[in-house]
């Protein structure tokens, strides 16, 4: 048959199989853009991209009908029917023009890119054997030639190439994994060190190598493929190996079988009504007017993304107060029914005057929150990070509104990587890299023209009272430079005075320091002074002052309360000069009841508190608002850590009014929203010489930073406020964060860095005579060793920490204790003596009503006694457990139980109540979208697979679970 092939260079084969010379590169870059849409039009314009990006010759379009013209007769060429009956093809590939462009009616059967998706679709959803599906992957492997698009240049072929390699890696880990389970590892080996030299930095192939190398008894090469994957991470991302290959690293360290893969079910299998639609964008700038021009472009950049395979970007750039956040916003608005998908949002504050840029991590982590991805399945390290968000929106469409970037590299991991998506960025350096290696449209802000400084004025000012005084009007727009900002500001002064001549107004300005014209190419945060201070003697000296005072505030926005501490003035009052501050546009209310300032406001408000405020009110303004944060996450403190012990603080001042929390939810929605202010609240404490503070703010924040998973601002926090209590020589604080820092180490898998921070902490204690914090210490490297499969150091550990707690009469930290040394007694397979510290720690915590560790303990009982092949009282401690997590709202307890549950029941011989378990604990582990989900539904395919006299008891090959947190 007819063949197109882009998995390579870029070839024609007729019938014969003989090659069609398919002409020069931009000839076959035409050709290739045309194949990746077979079937489906594709306009001019987005051949145009495809082919030339931004370097069009004088007369590209007659370039492109020529081209256009010689594949017409080379396809007439190849002119016999292709493959009659297979496809439905009854006739030679041909070339259509019609309104919607240029068609290329090839059967996907015939190009090898669309034929290798069909296949892995095909395998991905086949219902047969593993060995059926391991012949569909190798078909569909063996179609690739080498390195797709050979040859071609442009950013198309380029982010084609990208997308298309990220392909071929999914397929070739699911051939793995196929190939696995019919036994076969020797038969990977090849294909994947091949691979894995070719992508070095993609962790997954690396352990799926590790693991073909165990099985294949070549363990000395295994343990060389992770120390090859370990000096690569360090050199080139700073980062350590996942926990994924630090689990196979451990297991082939100790000579046992590499433990099952916890590969996370690829999104595109979820269903569509599970997705998260997040709608992120920020209230719209009311009376926005003008840029009609602007508008109009971007529209025709979404004309171009809405067909099938495009991907993207549009970077508007311009300098400070040009009104690029205020366009970008009002379209992103006027679109948003256009992406059914959702829209995400984030200011990168590339150009803070405090310095504190959102880094790509953060912004990824955020957005992978607003796609609904559960804390425990968001990757540690960036680029897994990257790879999970471009994942998810893939085949979606979803706008992505990146605002105020700094760089390009800033940017990058941010972009969508799959058609259907559409990226507008706004900065203010024109991003020039950006344009050439991505491609993105650039969209340059001027100033306002002069009609149109002329129709904001009028659209906020009314018509009738600009007409009525035309050369004030005119006089207005020239000293405000034409500039967004400088007019929106001016407009506000206007509108609260309407009886205000506009005659008076032109003479305020030109009585501020002169004209403001330097605007168009000197430093805008010496010439917007003018309009800046003028506004500023417009407000009542109470709105004034706490005007100034927001320069020293060093997170990105503000909350009324937090506003509130910092003014040292009552709440009622605050919200009053907030909203007379937002009226005169000197502060916006970016989301319902926090607000935020523009940069070079920031940047005048930073300047006027110093020259207004003395040495003693900015400090102890500074001073209010950072330990109104301290005392309000101590608020919030025992609603994630209920029986953890208080972190010590001076008292609480009378003048201070932190928040109270009535309920749990509470508590995590006013941490979520404080989150980017907390991590600036702690650099800032060190900055103005609080080194308190500075560790004690993070030591609060430890069980949010647990429970949500963020896992960074754990790290980095914690990691400053130790080193302010260090550099302060505050032993105390020291001991804190050491003990902190290590449990922050424990959750990124960085095991032997956490025992030589708990050994630390133990030192430490000793000397500061606190057995609380060494019994602490003592307990949590147990449940360390148990983590990295040691459980004999683990009970070692935990029969230390139970007798030093028993000294202290700490029921709380007795019962975690107990419970993680009957786990690792569990683990070594001494289930009788596990049983005993079980019951004994159920005893404790259900005297002090902790159900949470009541539901753990009853969990790792049943566990024991199925080892112990005493089904039915495992069934009874299963179904214990499950209530007690049912009580408390444990998805995840219950999903693990129910899983721990068919298992027994598969050991007992009642394989239909261990289906009806495991789908019970599947259905929550996939309403959640937690990982175990795919262990859960190779359990079911095993259980229908296997006869009923060959299935296995799966609690012989028990993994460890994370039961208490340290």
């Amino acid at each position: 048959m007819t063949e197109f092939l882009l998995l390579g260079t870029v070839e024609l084969r007729g019938t014969d199989g003989a090659a069609v010379d398919t002409g020069p590169a931009k000839q076959r870059t035409v050709l290739a853009a045309l194949l990746a849409d077979a079937g489906r039009w594709v306009a001019v314009e987005t051949l145009i991209d495809r082919v030339w990006g931004q370097d069009l010759p004088a007369q590209v379009r007659p370039s492109l009908y020529a081209h256009i013209a010689r594949i017409r007769r080379m396809l007439a060429t190849v002119a016999t029917p292709l493959d009659a009956g297979t496809d439905g093809a009854g006739a030679g590939p041909q070339l259509r023009r019609g309104p919607g462009g240029y068609l290329l009616d090839v059967p996907a059967g015939h190009i090898d890119v669309h034929r290798f998706r069909r296949l892995v679709e095909q395998a991905r959803a086949a219902s047969g054997t593993d060995a059926e599906r391991v012949g569909m992957l190798r078909e569909a492997l063996g179609l690739w030639r080498g390195e797709p698009l050979a040859g071609l240049a442009g950013a198309w072929a380029e982010r084609t190439r990208q997308s298309w390699e990220q392909q071929r890696i999914e397929a070739v880990l699911a051939w793995a994994e196929a190939e696995f389970r019919v036994g076969q590892h020797e038969g990977v080996i090849g294909a994947l060190t091949d691979i894995v030299a070719a992508h070095p930095l993609v962790e997954p192939l690396a352990v799926a190598l590790m693991r073909a190398l165990q099985a294949a008894g070549r363990g000395p090469e295994a343990l060389a493929c992770y120390a090859a994957l370990q000096k690569r991470l360090a050199q080139e991302l700073g980062t350590d190996p996942g926990g994924e290959a630090q689990r196979v690293h451990q297991a082939i360290l100790r000579g046992e079988p590499a433990p099952p893969e916890a590969r996370s079910p690829q999104p595109s299998a979820e269903p569509e009504a599970g997705r998260a639609v997040p709608a992120q964008l920020p209230l719209e700038a009311r009376g926005f007017t003008g840029r009609q021009e602007e508008l109009a472009r971007l529209d025709g950049i979404l004309a171009v993304a809405e067909r099938p395979a495009a991907v993207m970007v549009s970077a508007v750039s311009g300098t400070a107060g040009m009104g690029k956040t205020a366009l970008a916003v009002h379209w992103a608005h006027r679109v948003a029914d256009r992406f059914p998908d959702g829209q995400l949002y984030v200011n990168l504050r590339g150009f803070d005057p405090s310095g504190a840029v959102v880094t790509p991590d953060q912004a990824v982590r955020g957005f992978l929150d607003a796609l609904g991805v559960p804390a425990p399945r968001i990757p540690v390290d960036l680029q897994a990070r990257v790879g999970l968000y471009r994942s998810l929106l893939a085949g979606r469409r979803l706008l992505v509104v990146l605002d105020n970037a700094r760089d390009a590299d800033q940017v990058r991991p941010l972009l969508p990587g799959a058609p259907g998506c559409l990226a507008v960025v706004t900065s203010r350096n024109r991003l020039t890299g950006l344009v050439a290696a991505e491609g993105a449209h650039p969209l340059a802000l001027d100033l306002l023209s002069p009609a149109e400084a002329r129709a904001l004025l009028a659209h906020r000012l009314g018509e009738h009272r600009v007409a009525a005084e035309p050369d004030a009007m005119q006089e207005i727009i020239t000293r405000c430079a034409r500039l967004p900002l400088a007019l929106a500001i001016t407009a506000a002064r206007a509108a609260t005075h309407p009886v205000l001549p506009l005659r008076a107004v032109a003479e305020e300005l030109r009585d501020s320091h002169g004209s403001l014209d330097a605007f168009v190419g000197g430093d805008l945060t010496t010439d917007v002074r003018a309009v800046f201070s003028w506004s500023c003697h417009a407000l009542s000296a109470p709105a004034a002052r706490l005007f100034h005072l927001l320069g020293l505030h060093a997170g990105p926005d503000i909350s009324a309360p937090a506003a509130a501490a910092l003014a040292g003035l009552p709440l009622r009052q605050t919200r009053g000069l907030l909203v007379e501050l937002t009226g005169a546009h000197l502060l916006t209310e970016h989301l319902t009841g926090r607000y935020t300032l523009h940069d070079l406001l920031r940047v005048y408000a930073a300047e006027r508190v110093l020259a207004e405020e003395t040495p003693q009110e900015r400090g102890r303004a500074v001073e209010r608002l950072l330990t109104w944060y301290l005392h309000t996450t101590d608020a919030a403190y025992p609603f994630f850590t209920p029986d953890r012990r208080r972190v010590p603080l001076d008292p609480l001042p009378a003048s201070c009014h932190p928040l109270a929390f009535s309920a749990y939810d509470q508590a995590l929605e006013w941490c979520e929203s404080e989150r980017p202010n907390f991590v600036a609240a702690v650099r800032q404490a060190v900055a103005v010489g609080r080194p308190g503070i500075a560790w004690q703010l993070p030591a609060t924040l430890w069980g949010f930073f647990y429970l949500r998973s963020h896992l960074q601002d754990w790290l980095d926090t914690t990691r400053t406020g130790l080193d302010a209590a260090r550099a302060a020589h505050d032993r105390v604080g020291e001991a804190w964060g050491l003990m902190d820092m290590a449990c922050a180490l424990t959750q990124v898998h960085r095991y032997e860095e956490a025992i030589d921070h708990f050994r630390q902490v133990m030192v430490l204690c000793r000397e500061l005579g606190d057995t609380v914090g060494r019994c602490q210490a003592l307990s949590n490297l147990g449940y360390v060793y148990r983590r990295i499969g040691r459980p004999d150091k683990a009970v070692e550990y935990g029969r230390r920490a139970l007798v030093v707690n028993r000294g202290l009469d700490y029921a709380w930290r007795e019962g975690t204790i107990l419970v993680n040394l009957g786990d690792a007694y569990e683990q070594l397979g001494r289930c009788e003596e596990a049983i005993g510290c079980l019951k004994e720690a159920l005893t404790v915590v259900r005297t002090i009503g902790d159900s949470w560790i009541e539901g753990i303990a009853l969990d790792i009982l049943g566990t024991a006694h199925h080892r112990l092949q005493r089904y039915d009282d495992a069934v009874e401690y299963y179904h214990q457990a499950l209530d007690t997590q049912a009580d408390i709202g444990n998805q995840w307890g219950q999903a693990h139980t129910l899983g721990n549950l068919g298992d027994v029941h598969l050991a007992a011989g009642k394989p239909d109540a261990a289906r009806k378990s495991w789908q019970q604990a599947l259905a929550i582990l996939e309403k959640v979208r937690h990982p175990d989900a795919e262990e859960i539904r190779e359990r079911l395919r095993r259980l229908d697979e296997l006869p009923p006299d060959a299935r296995p008891d799966p609690a012989a090959d028990r993994e460890a679970s994370p039961t208490t947190p340290p």
